[in-house]
C-alpha cells in the first residue's frame, strides 16, 4: 500500500524523483560517517593505552638501569676512594722517610761542621804561630842579603879593578859570546834539520817510486814495428810491380808508402814516416799475396777495406787502453788518436803502450801522495798524443799534444802534464810531476828502449869528452850503461865549493848538447892526498 502510495506520489511529483536519492544519499554519507567515528575513536582509545602500558615499562625499566647505575657508581666511588686513600698515606709514610733522611744528613753536617771550626780555630793559631816564626826568618834573611849585597859589591868593585872593564863592559862581552855560540849551535842544527829532511824526503820519493813501480808490473821487451812483407816466392815480385810497373804506382799512390823491391828473396821492404800508412800498406799487400788476384783495381778496393778495418781496431785499440786505466769522458777523437799510437814506436818502445804505463805509474804514485788519481791517470795517458800525427803536422809532439788537448776541451791540469812531461815548463800542479816522473821511469828502466851499439858508444864518448873539456878536470868515466858520469878533478885547482859547481856545468851542458833517455847523474869527485916519506 506504501509502495502503491509512494508511486503514485512519484509519478505525480517529478521534483521529488530527483530531490529523494539525494537525500538518501546525503543520510547515508553522515550515517557511514558517524559510524567510522566511532570505529576510529575505538581503534585510538585502544592504541593510547598500549603505547602508555610502553611508556610505563620503560619508565620502570629505566628507574631500575637508574638505580644500578647509583649503585655501580657508588661502589666506584668507595674503591676509588679507598684507592686514594692508600696512595696517600703510602706518600706520606715515603716523604715522612725522606723528611727523617734528610734531618739524619743535616744532623750529620752540623756534626762535622762544628769539628771543622774545631779544627780550623786550631789551624789559625798554627798559622799565627808559623806567620810569626815567619817573620821573624824573613827579617834574619834581609839582614844576611844585606852583607851580601855589601860583599857582592866589594867583589864586583876587585874584578873591575884587576880585569880593568866596568860592569856594563864584562856584560857586553859576556852577551856577545853567549849570542855568537847560539848562532853557532843554531847554525849547526839548521844544517843537520835541513840535512835530515833531504834524506827523509829522498827516502819517501824512493819509497813511493820503488812502490808504484813494484805495482805496475809490464812487459820489459821492446817493440818492433815490422815494415818487411814476406813473399811465397820470387815471382810474386813481378806481379807485385804489374806491366810497366801499374800495380806498384797504384799501391804506392794508395797507401802513400813506398815499395822497395830489391834483390833480397822473397821480401817486400815498406818504407814510409807513416806508422798507421805503412800498416795499411802490409795488411793491404799481404791480402792481395794471399787472394793472387792482384790488379789496379783490386788493389785499390783491399786498400779501402784495409782502411775501413784498421780504423775499427784504432778505436777499439784507443777504447781498451782507455777501460784499462779506468777513465772516462775522453772526446771520441782523442780516442781514435790514442789508438793510432799503437802503430807508432820511439826507441823502439811501443808508444801505446808507454802511455799505459806512464798513466799507471802516476795513477799508483798519486795514490800514495794522496792528490788526485784520475787527473794523473789522465795526464799520463794524453801526455804523448801528439805523437800519433806528429808526422802530418808540424811542430814538437809536445806542442801538438796541447793544440789537441786545448781543441777536445781537456782541463788546465792536463795540459799542463802534457806541456811539462819534459821540463819545456815549469808544473802548475803535483799530477803534473808525478807525469814527468812516470815519463821518466818508463822510458829509463832496462830493456824499454833499443838503442844501436854505434848510437850508445857515442853516446857514451860524448859524455866522457863533455866532461873532460872543463878546467881542472883530470879524468872523467861514463858508467852505468851511461845513466853515470863520474868526474875527477885536481884537488889543488877545484876546492870543495868550485866542484859543485862544476857539477852543476856538467850537467846544464850535457842537457843541451846530447838527446838521452831518461836522466845521467854527475858524480864529481875531488881526493886531497898528502905523501910523505919517513927515511
Amino acid at each position: 500500500m506504501n509502495a502503491y502510495l509512494n508511486s503514485l506520489l512519484l509519478a505525480s511529483n517529478p521534483i521529488l524523483e530527483v530531490v529523494l536519492p539525494i537525500v538518501c544519499a546525503v543520510v547515508g554519507i553522515v550515517l557511514g560517517f558517524i559510524v567510522a567515528k566511532v570505529f576510529f575513536d575505538k581503534i585510538r582509545a585502544a592504541k593510547i593505552g598500549s603505547v602508555q602500558d610502553v611508556i610505563t615499562k620503560m619508565r620502570e625499566d629505566a628507574e631500575q638501569e637508574c638505580k644500578a647505575l647509583k649503585k655501580e657508581a657508588a661502589l666506584e666511588a668507595k674503591e676509588q676512594e679507598i684507592k686514594l686513600r692508600h696512595d696517600f698515606e703510602r706518600e706520606t709514610k715515603e716523604k715522612r722517610n725522606e723528611l727523617q733522611k734528610i734531618e739524619q744528613r743535616l744532623d750529620q753536617r752540623d756534626e762535622i761542621l762544628t769539628k771543622k771550626e774545631s779544627n780550623n780555630l786550631k789551624k789559625s793559631e798554627e798559622l799565627d804561630q808559623q806567620k810569626r816564626e815567619l817573620e821573624k826568618k824573613v827579617l834574619s834573611l834581609k839582614e844576611k842579603q844585606e852583607k851580601i849585597d855589601k860583599e857582592y859589591e866589594s867583589v864586583i868593585a876587585k874584578l873591575e879593578e884587576i880585569s880593568g872593564l866596568t860592569k856594563e863592559e864584562a856584560k857586553k862581552q859576556l852577551t856577545d859570546s853567549i849570542v855568537e855560540e847560539a848562532r853557532h849551535d843554531v847554525a849547526v842544527q839548521v844544517r843537520n834539520l835541513e840535512q835530515e829532511a833531504k834524506d827523509e824526503a829522498n827516502k819517501k820519493a824512493k819509497d813511493i817510486i820503488s812502490l808504484a813501480i813494484q805495482k805496475c808490473c809490464t812487459d820489459h821487451a821492446s817493440e818492433i814495428t815490422v815494415s818487411v812483407v814476406p813473399l811465397p816466392n820470387d815471382d810474386m815480385k813481378a806481379r807485385i810491380i804489374g806491366r810497366e810497373g801499374r800495380n806498384i804506382r797504384t799501391l804506392e799512390n794508395a797507401t802513400g808508402i813506398e815499395l822497395i823491391i830489391d834483390d833480397t828473396p822473397e821480401v817486400v821492404i815498406l818504407s814510409g814516416f807513416d806508422p798507421v800508412r805503412r800498416e795499411v800498406a802490409r795488411l793491404s799487400l799481404e791480402k792481395l799475396i794471399s787472394d793472387g788476384r792482384i790488379h789496379p783495381a783490386r788493389i785499390e778496393e783491399t786498400v779501402e777495406k784495409v782502411k775501413k778495418e784498421l780504423d775499427v781496431q784504432i778505436k777499439e785499440a784507443g777504447e781498451s787502453a782507455m777501460f784499462e786505466v779506468g777513465l772516462f769522458g775522453i772526446h771520441p777523437e782523442l780516442i781514435k788518436l790514442l789508438g793510432r799510437l799503437k802503430f807508432r814506436t820511439s826507441y823502439g818502445q811501443n808508444v801505446l803502450q808507454h802511455s799505459l804505463e806512464v798513466a799507471h805509474l802516476a795513477g799508483l804514485m798519486a795514490a800514495e801522495l794522496g792528490v788526485d788519481v784520475n787527473l794523473a791517470k789522465r795526464g799520463g795517458l794524453l801526455h804523448d798524443i801528439g805523437k800519433a800525427v806528429d808526422f802530418e803536422v808540424e811542430g814538437t809532439h809536445i806542442q801538438i799534444g796541447v793544440d789537441l788537448a786545448k781543441k777536445y776541451k781537456e782541463s788546465k791540469n792536463v795540459v799542463n802534464c802534457i806541456q811539462a812531461h819534459h821540463g819545456d815548463v815549469e808544473p802548475k800542479c803535483i799530477e803534473a810531476v808525478l807525469v814527468q816522473a812516470a815519463d821518466a821511469i818508463s822510458g829509463a828502466r832496462p830493456g824499454a828502449r833499443r838503442e844501436t851499439n854505434t848510437n850508445y858508444i857515442k853516446r857514451l864518448e860524448q859524455l866522457e869528452n863533455i866532461s873532460s873539456g872543463f878546467a881542472g878536470v883530470e879524468k872523467a868515466f861514463a858508467i852505468q850503461a851511461g845513466r853515470e858520469v863520474r868526474v875527477v878533478v885536481k884537488p889543488e885547482q877545484i876546492d870543495d865549493s868550485q866542484a859543485l859547481f862544476l857539477a852543476k856545468d856538467i850537467a846544464k851542458k850535457i842537457e843541451s848538447e846530447l838527446e838521452y833517455p831518461g836522466q845521467i847523474k854527475v858524480n864529481v869527485i875531488r881526493e886531497w892526498r898528502c905523501v910523505e916519506y919517513a927515511k
